[in-house]
Formats: structure tokens, sequence, C-alpha cells
């Protein structure tokens, strides 16, 4: 099932439509139906008209109303709907078509809408810890920009870096020793990049914690994802990215932030460790091993 835009707006439309008909064959009014779901009249209307967005509980909420079940096949369906209404996708030569420093405006504006943003990182480093050096080589590759103009978006990734000092936020990142150990650039500029994760660690509203390698852990990370309060997480793959926003993907995927949280080096534990790699890095660097 394709997630484009124009595909998931049809998606809500059918979603909206079946709801409708479902209410006038049980005979129900918009405020009988309310009133039977706990929501007010305004909203049953929205959904029904498709002026917003229903989660995939209030969809369970108005299917158990109407006495259809939710494991029948009309209410599979529609809950079906419902969670591709709360999904979105971009796909990355859609993005490239806007521009790259338009995605980073993008991102600005998500991050300063929210109180705090979790980072799971097992892949490798996000722009608000890179160095400029590393987030040029994330921004020039070829897999990456396939040519588009690259220089405003590095230096608005930049500039984006400052909500990190502003106050009342909160950012977490949790990254796997694989991710800091990707040698995307040369050694040297690693070292520095290490160095630059352990000079964010110290701000008041960052937290910033390592899965290393040993001891075990027994789950393993399946992709990186970041999340936006309680109310959106985003996935970033090679073609594109994905928004969730139904509360149960939302829930699951707190749950497995706090998993990998949880198994992560902190506070000064995490600085001795990119102490280490820092090192470790420049002794590469001197012996001239790539």
């Amino acid at each position: 099932m394709t997630l484009e835009p124009e595909h998931a707006d049809r998606q809500r439309g059918e979603l909206a439509d079946a709801l409708r008909r479902l209410r006038r064959a049980a005979g129900l009014t918009g405020a009988s139906l309310a009133a039977r779901t706990g929501m007010s009249q305004a909203k049953v209307s929205k959904i029904e008209n498709n002026r917003i967005r229903p989660s995939v509980v209030d969809v369970e909420r108005i299917l158990t109303a109407l006495g259809v079940s939710t494991t029948g096949e009309d209410g599979t369906r529609l809950l079906e709907l419902a969670r591709v209404a709360n999904s979105d996708y971009q796909g990355f030569r859609t993005a490239l078509q806007r521009g790259l420093g338009e995605l980073q405006r993008d991102l600005s504006a998500i991050e300063s809408a929210a109180s705090t943003v979790r980072f799971f990182l097992p892949c490798m480093i996000t722009g608000l810890l890179q160095t400029p050096e590393y987030a040029r080589q994330t921004l020039t590759h070829p897999l990456v920009n396939r040519g588009a103009e690259w220089q405003s978006a590095l230096a608005r990734r930049l500039e984006r870096q400052q909500i990190l000092y502003r106050p009342g936020k909160q950012f977490v990142f949790v990254l796997t020793e694989a991710a800091l150990r990707w040698p995307l650039c040369p050694p040297a500029v690693m070292a520095l990049q290490m160095d630059r994760i352990a000079s964010l660690s110290e701000l008041a509203g960052v937290d910033i914690r390592i899965v290393p390698a040993h001891p075990a852990v027994p789950s393993g990370p399946l992709n990186g994802f970041t999340l936006y309060d309680d109310r959106l997480v985003t996935v970033e793959v090679f073609t594109g990215e994905l928004a969730l926003r139904d509360p149960k993907d939302i829930s699951y995927s707190r749950e497995i932030f706090d998993f990998f949280h949880e198994h992560a080096l902190s506070g000064e534990k995490c600085r001795s460790f990119l102490g280490e790699l820092a090192r470790e890095f420049r002794s590469r660097a001197q012996a001239d091993i790539p």
C-alpha cells in the first residue's frame, strides 16, 4: 500500500464517507453518536466531513458506538484506513524538488513547536549534533544530493542547532556505538565530531546517551526515529520520510525509545566513552589510517 500524500488524502475521504454512511444506516443523528462516544457533536461532524484527522482510537469508539465489530471485515478495513489517515509519506524526490534548504526549514518549525524531542539514532549522527564538516558530507554525497543545491541547506542546518540552547526545551539523543563509529568522514573529522557531541552533552536541555556494543542488549535496533512530544513520530529512510500520528504508534515508539535509553551510558560515562572514541580516531589520523 502506497502512502504518497495524494493517496492518503483519498483514504481519509473514504474513511469519512464510510463513517457517515454507517451512522445514517444505524439511524443515529450526529448528536446521538456524539453522546454515545463521549465526543462533541462538532468533532463528529468534522470527522464525517473530512475536516479533521480522526485517530485510530476515535474510529474504534465510533465503531463500537455503532455496533460495528472492530474485528469484523468492515471494522478491520476502517481501522486500517484510520491508520493510513494518521500516516504521511514524503518521498525523497519530492523533498529534492522543494529544495534541501526548505526541508531544513520544515524541521526547524517542527522542533520549535515541540517541548521535548527524542532522537533514536542507530545508524548515524543527526543534524542537531553535527559539526559543519560532518553535515557537509551528509548533504553533498551523490546518494543523498542528486545534484541539488546544498549550501543554503548546510547553513540552515547549522542555524537549527541554536535551538539546543533555548530555555524550556528538552532534547534527548540515544545513539548506538555503531552510529558514532560509522566512518562518514576522515578520522580527524570524526574526532572533532566526538568532541562536539561531548560538549553538547553538558547543556542543561540536552541529554545524550550512548548504547555501547558491549554488554549485550537483548533487542536490536530495526530503524531510527524522532519523537516530538507525544504527538508525532518521524521515520527517515533512503527513499523518504514517514510521519506517524496514531497514538498507538506513538506509544509503541516511546516504549522502544525508553528501552534503549535505559541500556545507554549517560553523563560522565557517556562523555568518557566519547573521549575514548575521539582518541581512537586521532590515533588513526596520526597513523594515516582511513
